[in-house]
């Protein structure tokens, strides 16, 4: 791996003349598609399991002697690549134009390294992600301990541009790598008991200060849940890069979850447990302020939080001069995807 690959991973601070421009990036794609094709379909049979093989999407244990060095994790730059250059279905992406990537890796709410924004950026080059591992537990009939190397191993990784709505009224459009977190799911074999699905961020004050802030009010570690039918839907990604790389510690590496039809604080990063669960799982925000924080927390321009207005928001980057207020879509734009889901739900009191 490249020094300056250490340095991005790191999340250090990388001069401008050396961050992609979004035109070269955007060109960069078309021009991939035709280098990288060969090579994708070279690399990728190897790594990837065959998704009809039901044997070999199985997920097997770490047995002792099984690589733990996160090795599957850094060989995917080949497949980041194919990712970019690939098709996209409609309803996968947005043509809006991007968050520049110095924003959207120094701009961000991840509690564990502090309250401000640029703490995540700041500290977050702390954090060991190697060797990772995800326990898996509940109601399924597969569960144990995952060596992330297992977790990625079936999956073809593929490139959404989403758009990324916080509850504090800003908001980002950023293009993601990943893999849909049902295709994942579907490898543990959940009981017919399972009606959500608990997601547990790390928990190590070692290194992430803000788990041994002594002013702090989370009871760590973080917790964030969906419903089976929410986490089983093609839009609900787990990602393991942006901008065509790996995810950087701050924006939630080696594993996160993107659910763009909600609220930021739904798509909970650095994750080590996947619980399935018959019971509505109690989590983080909801916990703290439940009449702020719902546990859907779907974006919805007509329900206001208690402190502030949800009508409009600040699309990123933005300034006192040129604030880019726009108008809130009703599930963030992604209404006729995942309108249905909530059929005869009232929105208001399930907020």
């Amino acid at each position: 791996m490249s020094s300056r690959f250490k340095q991005f991973a790191a999340g250090q601070k990388i001069p401008a003349s050396e961050i992609t421009p979004e035109p070269v990036y955007r060109a960069r794609r078309e021009i991939i598609a035709g280098l990288s094709a060969a090579a994708a379909m070279a690399v990728l049979p190897a790594a990837c399991a065959d998704p009809g093989d039901k044997d070999a999407g199985a997920v097997a244990v770490s047995m002792p002697g099984a690589r733990t060095d996160g090795a599957a994790h850094h060989a995917a730059e080949l497949d980041y690549k194919a990712a970019t250059a690939a098709h996209r279905p409609h309803g996968f992406y947005t043509d809006e134009a991007l968050t520049p990537y110095s924003d959207a890796t120094r701009y961000n709410n991840f509690y564990e390294f502090g309250t401000d924004k640029t703490d995540p950026a700041r500290y977050a080059k702390n954090l060991s992600t190697e060797p990772w591992s995800v326990v898996v537990d509940g109601e399924a009939e597969k569960t144990g301990t995952f060596n992330l190397e297992d977790i990625l191993r079936p999956h073809t990784l593929e490139e959404r541009i989403y758009r990324l709505r916080c509850v504090e009224a800003w908001s980002m459009v950023i293009p993601w790598i990943g893999f849909p977190l049902g295709a994942m799911l579907e490898r543990f074999s959940p009981t017919s008991r399972a009606r959500y699905v608990r997601f547990e961020t790390l928990q190590r004050p070692s290194e992430m200060r803000g788990q041994r802030s002594k002013f702090g009010t989370i009871d760590w570690p973080y917790v964030e849940g969906l419903t089976m039918a929410e986490a089983m839907h093609p839009l609900t990604l787990i990602a393991t890069g942006m901008y065509g790389k790996h995810l950087p510690n701050q924006n939630g590496a080696p594993l996160r979850l993107v659910v763009p039809w909600k609220y930021g604080f739904k798509s909970i990063k650095s994750i080590v447990r996947i619980s399935f669960s018959e019971k509505m799982p109690r989590t983080t925000w909801n916990l703290l302020a439940p009449h702020e924080y719902g546990f859907y927390a779907n974006v919805n321009p007509k329900v206001d939080h208690p402190r502030w207005s949800q009508a409009n928001e600040r699309r990123l980057p933005s300034s006192l001069f040129n604030p880019r207020r726009i108008a809130t879509q009703m599930f963030n734009g992604y209404e006729a995807q995942v309108g249905a889901l909530y059929k005869g739900l009232d929105l208001k009191k399930n907020f």
